[in-house]
């Protein structure tokens, strides 16, 4: 084991954060590139790009959580998520490069079905993204102990992952989406594997202690015996979002004339950077230590409602590109505790011996809101005679969120107000 990992160093924990900002970037890749290559490219029309994007949380459904189960209680290649994060880097490479191909694997493949190709290509892209996904973030759980040192671990990973994010986009409005592709498929795979070999992974995952067993029944004692609220209020959280990330290329098309496909890429790929920018500066910086002033659960519920009225502004003011980049810094500030905080929070409620499988199951909550977003939203969206109706359905699905968080205990402050009135019997 490195000493830098035993002293928990900042370097350890920028290293520590290079698996789940592979994956990260290859998302990125996704995001800024999927729509823009199957609408501009390949022709697809709003509904069929949503088919495509549905392979996706598919993908999701399966990967995450059989990899989660899977890796908790497995040990090969000297790592339990050392393994699925090495194959999941290199398949996911390998299918970041096979995006600007689909329509030569159509021709080669002889079927004359460019939607089919599409989705399976995607399906693959996602699903190599997914078998890594699980296991990046468990395994800052599974080397780091619970409190502080746990939500600096995932402050660090959403820092490091957020900064190569912008890159990405970055990268796509200088020197367009091929050129992104072609350096995310790079990343993803020098990223995934490099690390893996200076971190120790523990060979047991002890189960909750007997202290954590205590706190947890005082929490059942209160009616709180599962993830449920949490849950639910991530998955409106990511309705919202997923709903921009897809659809955001028909909203601008409509809302800022003279754009062509080139120009159109290029306010998406900045767009997405000003996000992202926002999305690394703060969590370190500020949302950790606002989270230890007033608690995780409260910082992110705060932050949540701040992205709901910039998705709001962008409905009603977003009529220019740099109206657009303006807002998007807004929307940036829940997206920095969206990608950061819900994964601390979740991880200090469960077994540490189960992390793989209840990071499957949080997950859920990310994937299944993605489907519904693919496969339902998409058909209100190409009906919808005014493509505004994109940011209501994101400003109204956060405001659920919000509201839903606000439901959600912070497990370190009801655990000491719970046990208040016992220690007062002393």
């Amino acid at each position: 084991m490195l000493n830098a990992q035993k002293k928990l160093t900042s370097p350890f924990y920028a290293l520590l954060s290079l698996p789940a900002t592979a994956m990260g970037f290859a998302l990125s890749v996704q995001i800024s590139a999927l729509s823009w290559l199957l609408s501009t490219q390949y022709k697809l029309n709003i509904e069929q790009v949503g088919f495509v994007w549905a392979a996706g949380p598919l993908a999701g459904i399966f990967g995450q959580l059989i990899v989660g189960l899977i890796s908790d209680n497995v040990w090969f290649w000297g790592g339990r998520r050392r393994p699925f994060i090495l194959i999941g880097g290199l398949l996911s490479s390998l299918m970041l490069l096979a995006l600007p191909s689909i329509g030569a694997i159509n021709d080669f493949l002889g079927i004359d079905n460019l939607l089919a190709v599409a989705i399976a290509i995607a399906l693959l892209l996602d699903l190599s993204i997914n078998v890594s996904f699980n296991p990046t973030r468990s395994i800052i759980a599974d080397v780091t102990p619970e409190g502080e040192a746990r939500t600096k671990g995932y402050t660090w990973m959403q820092t490091v992952s957020g900064a190569f994010g912008v890159l990405a986009y970055l990268i796509g409005a200088v020197w367009g989406n091929f050129a992104l592709i072609y350096t995310g498929a790079a990343l993803a795979l020098l990223f995934s594997i490099i690390p893996m070999f200076f971190i120790s992974e523990p060979r047991m995952l002890k189960p909750v202690a007997q202290e954590q067993t205590a706190k947890n029944q005082i929490v059942n004692v209160h009616g709180r015996q599962s993830l449920w609220p949490l849950y639910l209020a991530h998955a409106f959280t990511w309705l919202g979002v997923q709903t921009m990330f897809v659809f955001m290329f028909a909203f601008l098309k409509e809302r800022i004339g003279g754009l062509d496909d080139n120009a159109l890429g290029q306010v998406i790929a900045i767009a997405f950077a000003v996000l992202n920018t926002v999305g690394f500066l703060l969590p370190a910086p500020v949302l950790a230590p606002l989270a230890k002033r007033i608690g995780r659960v409260r910082t992110h519920t705060l932050s949540i409602a701040i992205m709901a009225a910039g998705y709001a502004g962008i409905f009603l003011f977003g009529h220019s590109a740099w109206a657009i980049y303006g807002l998007m810094a807004v929307v940036g500030i829940g997206w920095a505790a969206t990608v950061s905080l819900p994964f601390a929070i979740m991880t200090e409620k469960i077994d540490k011996s189960k992390t793989g499988l209840y990071m499957g199951i949080f997950n859920l909550s990310v994937v299944l809101p993605q489907l519904v977003v693919s496969s339902f939203f998409g058909k209100v969206i190409a009906s919808s005679q005014s493509k505004s109706v994109i940011f209501i359905i994101c400003a109204a699905a956060l405001t659920v969120s919000a509201v839903l968080w606000l439901l959600v205990q912070d497990e370190k402050q009801f655990v000491i107000s719970s046990s208040l009135p016992a220690d007062s019997e002393h």
